[in-house]
Parts: C-alpha cells; sequence; structure tokens
C-alpha cells in the first residue's frame, strides 16, 4: 500500500507543478506552491524528486519523452543519414506547436534549458542526454558532435518554444528553413579541434 500512496503522491505532484508552470513563469512557482496544489505535505517535492529542477525535469521527460523515444529509436539504431535524424526530430515539435497545451509544454521547455533553468545532468531519459546524440555525427570528433548537438537543439527549442508559446504560427516554410540550417550545422566539416 504505502508504494501504491507514493506513486498517486509523485503523479499529483506532477499534474499540479504542470498546472502551475504551464500557465506561469518557472522562477514564480515554487516547492511550497506544488505541494499545497498538490494537497501534499511541504516536503513531498523533495522526498519525491530532490528538488524543484528534477521535478520540473521528471514533469518534461513524463510528458514529453514518449513523443520522441520510438521515432528516435527508429533512426538511432543503426547509422542513418542526418536528415533522417532531424526530421525525425523537428515531427514531434511541429505537433506540438499545433496543440495549445503542447504550446505550453514547449515554453516550460525552453525557460528550463534555454535559461539553464535546470541542469544538464538531471535528465535520465536516453534522448534528453546530449551523449545520446554525440555518436550520430562520425565525421567530427565526440567534443565537436556534443556542441553540435547542443546548438542544435538550443535553435530547435528557442524557435518552437518562444514563436509557438507567443501564438505565432510555425509555418511550414519556417520549419524547413530551420531543417535546412539544423541539417547543414550538424553535417559540416570540422574546421578545428
Amino acid at each position: 500500500m504505502p508504494q501504491k500512496v507514493s506513486a498517486a503522491t509523485r503523479e499529483r505532484l506532477l499534474a499540479a507543478a504542470e498546472r502551475l508552470l504551464l500557465t506561469e513563469r518557472y522562477e514564480d512557482v515554487s516547492v511550497r506552491r506544488v505541494c499545497a496544489a498538490a494537497g501534499a505535505n511541504a516536503a513531498a517535492v523533495h522526498y519525491h524528486f530532490g528538488s524543484k529542477e528534477a521535478l520540473v525535469v521528471a514533469l518534461l521527460e513524463d510528458r514529453l519523452g514518449a513523443l520522441w523515444a520510438d521515432r528516435l529509436a527508429a533512426v538511432t539504431s543503426e547509422p542513418r543519414p542526418i536528415p533522417e535524424i532531424v526530421d525525425a526530430i523537428l515531427e514531434p515539435f511541429t505537433e506540438l506547436a499545433a496543440d495549445p497545451v503542447g504550446r505550453l509544454h514547449l515554453r516550460l521547455l525552453a525557460q528550463c534549458v534555454l535559461g539553464r533553468q535546470v541542469g544538464l545532468d538531471l535528465w535520465q531519459q536516453q534522448w534528453f542526454r546530449l551523449d545520446s546524440w554525440s555518436g550520430l555525427l562520425p565525421h567530427v570528433t565526440e567534443r565537436d558532435s556534443r556542441r553540435r548537438w547542443m546548438l542544435a537543439f538550443d535553435l530547435i527549442i528557442m524557435r518552437f518554444g518562444t514563436d509557438a508559446a507567443d501564438g505565432r504560427p510555425i509555418t511550414g516554410h519556417a520549419v524547413a528553413s530551420l531543417r535546412d540550417f539544423v541539417v547543414a550545422g550538424l553535417t559540416a566539416k570540422e574546421t578545428h579541434e
């Protein structure tokens, strides 16, 4: 029974954090408010997640991870052309941008990633970790690959997270231009170490 109660409390905390974070700025949502909104003990976030940052990471991974998991597993299971990998990344962003709740998740993702509100070390799921991507660019060093992927994801998250959250439509032309730019950056010849 305690395990069921613990899982239920964890889910209530995620749902409360989601309600608050989707309508308010990250900085304005406190752990105390999340616990109160979930009807949980004031220490529940720290018990279940360790910190506000880890709670937000768990929320984003829970809500967005499934959108990428199958697509990205398919394109990373064996060597694939970079444009195919980029398409698998962009497709869920486009779907989220077309959905009102999805746009709010994109805004939260942008606040956390671009604002460096949460550390890179907190992400647990494979597709949220840079080391999962670094081996996909065999023509460059691992260090350069990580740097390129970080820039690519920053650009993608910035474009989708800010435009979609502001209610600006992301047109097919804009997505195509973003795709071309990201592919060019990922496939460019390495010029330095």
